[in-house]
């Protein structure tokens, strides 16, 4: 996500209970062989109805233990169980629904053309598996960043090791629970553990490494699997811009930044990540999220505190982050706009705002990943553009407005991972959406479809007819050869 590990797979352990010995590198290489076995005896040659089954099963067990899935998400951070529903339930079954739906489709061969040049011959592209892959997923949404990508690995007919975070391990043992009840080992396994863990696994020739994390360990993760010229996609992260056009109706650009910048604490890897807005409209903002707040989980701080449908910090050490960030912003001359309580008994922050924030504040430089949003405002929507693009490109983006030109002009002269129009985050629960950073905030996209591409193999497939043109074309070069060719080169190449 950051570049300062806000939700690395190599972060300092936390105590949790493993299924397997992982410590032990020789049970990570068993399982690794027994699932490169049954990957070629079995898995390679499944048909649609097979991998329809599995996810069927899958879908069955996530709906079974959802009542554990919400008590597991609570204990870990205090998150709601409705929240949990819309952000970690919710996602997870719509996409196996649409990988049951589609993964026929999606397996079917895809016929290309053949140039001219070969009549007689034809051409196709055919989706074959990648083989044995590995999953490392993160702590902020532990559930359905470690079930979505697995759903892409099962429809594209791959086994799976899944390495859950060790910062969320009541979540991690409902996963161990979920895959052990679903799955025999040889098709897909969870490894439970610290950095350590990670590091093992990646030292095993995997066919293909997905990760999700922060920019700084999807450094690492690229460079474990160059040694094996494993496959990888990385979804990162980065400091993912809003920005307000002219003429926009603040009170509704607010609601929107307000729910997506609180949701999960702010712990979320497209979360508006700073606001960039016109000179004089700072205040007018400000007023509507205190309104906004108020309505989402009470008036005054107390009453947000006490709220048992607002998110807590996974741990100490990133509250000390992010309320360092804001201790920060402040000592240089950030004036506190709203919030900015804090309590490191229950690693509360409070929804805070920012405005006057200085441009060389860590709190600018890093992904926040917290309930904290600084304010900027600009003169004209070329400076607002040029403060986007001098930074790395960041995972999403957000305009809102009326003018559609205005907002042309952001979409065509930055880039993002994705972006957003008048709404922020929800665009990645679209499964006909591909999702996925872009440089520093990843390489690859997943979700339906684009998920099943990630974790498939795009092999082409020659057929030559009986008579085969090209055989015109063999030696000797005489001047029929000749002929033919500049026949070729002049009507059909």
């Amino acid at each position: 996500m950051s570049t300062t590990a806000t939700r690395p797979a190599t972060a300092p352990p936390v105590t949790g209970t493993a299924s397997f010995p992982t410590s032990d590198p020789k049970e990570m290489e068993r399982i690794f062989q027994l699932q490169k076995k049954h990957f070629h005896q079995v898995l390679k040659l499944t048909k649609p109805k097979d991998r329809i089954q599995r996810l069927k099963k899958l879908k069955a067990s996530v709906e079974r233990l959802t009542p554990e899935i919400k008590e597991a998400l609570q204990k870990d951070f205090r998150k709601a169980p409705h929240e949990t529903d819309l952000t970690e339930i919710m996602p997870t079954i719509g996409e196996l629904n649409d990988a049951i739906r589609n993964v026929k489709t999606w397996m079917r061969p895809i016929r290309v053309k053949t140039p001219v040049s070969l009549f007689g011959a034809t051409s196709k592209v055919i989706y074959e598996p990648k083989g044995v892959t590995l999953v490392i997923s993160p702590w902020n949404y532990p559930f359905y960043l470690a079930l979505a990508p697995l759903v892409a690995a099962i429809a594209a007919g791959n086994t799976a090791i899944l390495k859950p975070s060790e910062f969320t391990p009541e979540t991690s043992k409902v996963l161990v629970r979920l895959v052990k009840e679903t799955f025999p080992e040889t098709e897909v396994a969870v490894f439970e553990g610290d950095h350590t863990v990670s590091t093992a696994l990646m030292d095993l020739p995997f066919d293909h490494i997905f990760f999700t994390g922060s920019t700084h360990v999807g450094k690492i993760v690229m460079a474990a699997a160059a040694k094996h010229l494993s496959t990888v996609t990385l979804e990162l992260g980065g400091k993912s811009p809003a920005i307000i056009v002219p003429g926009a109706d603040l009170k509704k650009a607010a609601k929107k930044l307000m729910w997506g910048k609180i949701m999960n604490a702010g712990q979320t890897c497209v979360a508006p990540d700073y606001l960039l807005l016109p000179e004089g409209k700072a205040d007018e903002f400000v007023k509507y999220a205190k309104e906004i707040v108020s309505d989402f989980y009470g008036k005054g701080e107390d009453s947000i505190k006490q709220n048992q449908d607002y998110c807590r910090l996974v741990n100490q050490r990133n509250f000390q982050r992010v309320s360092g960030y804001i201790h920060e912003a402040v000592e240089k001359g950030a004036k506190l706009a709203m919030g900015g309580e804090t309590d490191s008994a229950q690693n509360y922050i409070s929804p805070t705002l920012l405005t006057d924030v200085p441009e060389n504040s860590r709190i600018m430089e890093d992904e926040i990943f917290g309930p904290v949003m600084p304010i900027l405002t600009y003169k004209t929507l070329d400076d607002a553009i040029g403060k986007v693009i001098s930074r790395p490109k960041p995972l999403a983006l957000y305009v809102f407005g009326k003018n559609n030109k205005a907002i042309s002009k952001v979409l065509k002269e930055t880039s993002s991972g994705g972006a957003a129009i008048n709404e922020v985050i929800v665009h990645l629960v679209n499964p006909h959406l591909p999702f996925g950073g872009i440089n520093h905030s990843g390489h690859g996209s997943y979700h339906g479809w684009w998920g099943f591409k990630t974790f498939s193999h795009e092999k082409s497939v020659f057929k030559q007819a009986p008579l085969a043109s090209i055989e015109m074309l063999y030696p000797p070069y005489t001047g029929f050869v000749d002929r033919m060719i500049q026949l070729t080169k002049k009507f059909f190449v």
